[in-house]
């Protein structure tokens, strides 16, 4: 299993379920005395299934996700999340495990690729999750909030320009950024372009993992290179360019 703080969305040009589907939420349960379920399930066409769980900022969460079907996925969504996801089955396989970056409802979302459910193609699935207790489980709200977290409550730390695209072929131009950071080159990047779409773009200890393309954006594919101080994002047709600083500040 890899292991990630904020795996974030990071994808493949096939493209997944869209965001309209129909999506149904069931609360996962753990037996008492347990940290861990199995759920056995199945999906049909378009159809999206929610599972739903409560945990910390701090906790690892891990999942195991056996399907019939190899066109059927997992997500793991945040809390608050509108389609945004910090791991992608369509590109990291069926295994994910991960320090949780906030208190709040997860949702583990079980979906057919977009292909297979236009053939109305079904799957049957065995998904099993576990939570540990998290070393920093008990350590105080203001010292368990990750830079995701202060994101996407717009407490950034600074702000700024720089170079972006919205389609393949078009010149750079100029967008707005803010940035949340943690310690170590960690940082959620907010890009916000010239009509208002925003745009966030995630880094750990010092390296681009990936882009919040939802499954509704179509190309979810996420690349990033970096010459001397300047990070090279392509997440979908968008292109970025991030000086170095901007992550690390100074």
């Amino acid at each position: 299993m890899k292991t990630f703080l904020i795996a974030s969305a990071l994808a493949l040009a096939s493209l997944a379920a869209p965001a309209s589907a129909d999506i149904r939420t069931k609360p996962v349960q753990f037996k008492a005395g347990t940290s861990s379920a199995t759920i056995k399930g199945t999906l049909k066409g378009d159809q999206t299934i929610d599972y739903t769980l409560r945990a910390r900022a701090g906790q690892t969460m891990s999942v195991s996700f056996s399907p019939s079907n190899d066109a059927a996925y997992f997500n793991v969504l945040p809390p608050g999340s509108t389609g945004e996801a910090i791991f992608i089955g369509s590109t990291s396989g069926n295994e994910w495990t991960g320090t949780l970056p906030a208190d709040g409802e997860y949702k583990l979302r079980t979906y057919l690729m977009r292909s297979a459910a236009r053939r109305n193609e079904s799957a049957s699935y065995t998904l099993t999750v576990a939570i540990d207790a998290g070393a920093h489980a008990s350590a105080p709200a203001s010292v368990r909030a990750a830079h995701g977290e202060r994101a996407g409550q717009g407490r950034f730390d600074a702000s700024g320009q720089i170079l972006c695209a919205r389609h393949k072929g078009q010149p750079m131009g100029q967008c707005g950024f803010a940035v949340a950071r943690d310690a170590g080159g960690s940082a959620t990047i907010k890009i916000t372009h010239a009509d208002g779409r925003a745009r966030l773009i995630y880094f750990e200890k010092g390296k681009a993992i990936g882009a919040d393309l939802s499954q509704a954006d179509g190309d979810m594919s996420f690349k990033a290179t970096k010459e001397a101080d300047l990070f090279k994002i392509q997440a979908g047709q968008e292109r970025y360019e991030i000086p170095e600083a901007a992550v690390f500040g100074g």
